[in-house]
């Protein structure tokens, strides 16, 4: 098990929480991709596998961007981030699953400490598979969890570019801190050579 790699990141984490949720309150599996596909057509399948459960592909999808936030404490183990999701339907009559989206992803987690507590838990009881990675366990620790909106709710060019039928941006913000195994605080100074490195 790897749970010092560099891809066991805050994100997957806070993203499998969400797939769970989304999957146990509105039924339908909805993916997560960063933003790097060219066309949402070719990334919708029939089932989307949570928790080892085959959920239908409901019409939703999300796109996500993590986005590290500045540290404005004296206390440098504590970190904030962002994550920017956009929520797209991609097939018609998704109003309705889109309003559901929306209203689970701000239950679940804009409840401050509360929602990190929840979302603690959640994980304490989980692994993730990284694929060639192996099994990680949580190595954050989260603190609160806010989510808003920019003051539009659409973006007419992504979404339009997108062939999507309908969207929503969400934002949620995170403060957390890692597990020691991450952290490195007992650094020494290099030995000196007898010359200086040329680099």
């Amino acid at each position: 098990m790897a749970n010092d790699s560099v891809l066991n990141t805050p994100v997957v984490w806070v993203n499998k929480y969400l797939q769970s949720k989304l999957a146990g309150l509105v039924d339908i599996g909805v993916p997560f991709f960063p933003t790097t596909p060219s066309t949402l057509d070719d990334l919708t399948e029939q089932w989307v596998t949570i928790n080892d459960e085959r959920y239908p592909y409901g019409g939703v999808m999300a796109t996500y961007d993590r986005l590290f936030r500045m540290n404005k404490k004296a206390f440098p183990h504590i970190k904030c981030e962002q994550i920017m999701y956009y929520f797209y339907g991609t097939t018609d009559s998704v109003t309705e699953k889109m309003v559901k989206v929306q209203e689970t992803v701000n239950r679940a987690l804009d409840r401050l400490d509360e929602s990190a507590e929840e979302v603690n838990d959640w994980c304490s009881n989980r692994q993730v598979d990284l694929g060639a990675e192996g099994l990680v366990d949580c190595q954050f620790y989260f603190h609160t969890f806010k989510v808003y909106q920019l003051e539009e709710v659409r973006d007419i060019v992504d979404f339009g570019t997108a062939r999507t039928y309908g969207g929503n941006k969400i934002i949620i913000e995170f403060d957390y801190h890692q597990m020691p195994g991450l952290t490195s605080a007992t650094w020494s100074p290099e030995p000196k050579p007898a010359t200086k490195i040329v680099i």
